[in-house]
């Protein structure tokens, strides 16, 4: 069996993005998407999707609004976000994030 091995690396991938807040879709695994993003300290609108979403944080910090509180996802902490629940990130968050999603 001849399967191709890649390695991305994650934080490097953020940074080679044009825009902060534009997610780069780096590969998918058992179903799943996986991307990238920077955060550059701005707010991000509040969203929802029809899918469980896992956001877990490289470095830095994410401020996430969810049901009216404000949650620290600090590096090497993912927060999963149920389906159809509204959420948006609040100013001050910075670094690289990766979210998986379907």
């Amino acid at each position: 069996m001849n399967e191709e091995v890649s390695i991305v690396n994650l934080i490097e991938a953020s940074h080679a993005l044009p825009a902060a807040w534009r997610s780069s879709l780096v590969g998918q695994a058992a179903g799943a998407n996986i991307k990238v993003l920077r955060m550059d300290a701005t707010t991000y609108p509040n969203e929802s999707h029809d899918f469980d979403e896992a956001l877990l944080v490289l470095d830095g910090q994410m401020n996430l609004c969810i049901q009216g509180k404000q949650v620290e996802v600090s590096a090497g902490e993912v927060f999963i976000v149920p389906a159809g629940v509204p959420h948006a990130v609040a100013a001050g968050s910075h670094g690289t994030l990766v979210i998986i999603d379907r």
